[in-house]
């Protein structure tokens, strides 16, 4: 299918793990595509995913204002309009309450729930000058449905993330812009290496690869995710086919967690 063809799409958070499969999902659909990391090499990742007619990358931090409004307009400058925005760049840290760092909440909100704000603000300001409608898709997690141990700060940033989509999708209806959010389980990516490895030392003794195999067991499917999981529900959620659902949170975890 190549149902982006014409059409620009932004992801944040696109240099590696699902930002990237969703990156490759759109590219391979067809679309222009703006990559914005804060990693060093993100044109670098754009080069290799496409020629730079059609994907080009941006570095930016999503949490500073200014640099999210450089992204939109450098998207727009260059492709002349912006159809799909996916807030996907996100952080995590784990610790005990009691070691939580105020910088290390300050951090993660800035990062997680500020950050989806601002782009969204800043994508829906140019789809209203477009007049054409659009999609905002944002990043949850799991943790939007259920807190887990030692991430309060991860968790409410995540619930934070819900709250902003249903919002902003009742304001933003009658210009035929939908924003949905969607809820990663446990996918395979660098940040669940991390978190294997962070709460495997936290929560017994376990090595490398031990916790997220027993986590994995309690997933109906038996499996985790892939990067390509997600990737299909978005790009769903970025088509014309998807035009009638909004302010919707969409679990992606195979049955972890169903509502």
């Amino acid at each position: 299918m190549h149902r982006f063809e014409g059409k620009t799409v932004v992801v944040t958070g696109g240099n590696k793990g699902i930002g990237l499969a969703l990156a490759r999902r759109f590219v391979d659909e067809g679309a222009n595509l703006v990559i914005g990391s804060i990693d060093a090499d993100v044109e670098d990742t754009a080069a290799k995913l496409g020629d730079a007619g059609r994907v080009r990358g941006f570095r930016c931090d999503v949490s500073s204002k200014p640099q999210v409004e450089a992204l939109y307009d450098f998207a727009a400058g260059t492709f002349g309009q912006i159809d799909v925005s996916v807030q996907n760049a996100g952080i995590i840290t784990i610790s005990k309450v009691e070691d939580l760092t105020e910088a290390e909440w300050d951090a993660t909100l800035a990062v997680n729930t500020k950050g989806v704000f601002l782009c969204c603000q800043t994508a829906i300001r140019h789809m209203r000058a477009q007049g054409r409608g659009g999609r905002l898709i944002n990043t949850a997690s799991g943790q939007a449905r259920e807190g887990f141990i030692y991430t309060p700060h991860y968790a409410a940033s995540k619930f934070g993330v819900m709250g902003v989509t249903q919002s902003l999708a009742k304001e933003v209806a009658l210009d035929a812009i939908t924003v949905n959010a969607i809820c990663p389980g446990i996918i395979e990516t660098d940040m669940w290496d991390y978190n294997d490895r962070v709460w495997g030392k936290m929560l017994g003794d376990y090595g490398p690869g031990e916790l997220m195999r027993d986590w994995v067991q309690n997933i109906p499917m038996k499996r985790a995710g892939q990067g390509r999981d997600v990737a299909g529900l978005v790009a769903f959620l970025a088509s014309d086919d998807a035009a009638y659902i909004t302010g919707q949170t969409i679990n992606v975890d195979g049955g972890l967690i169903m509502s």
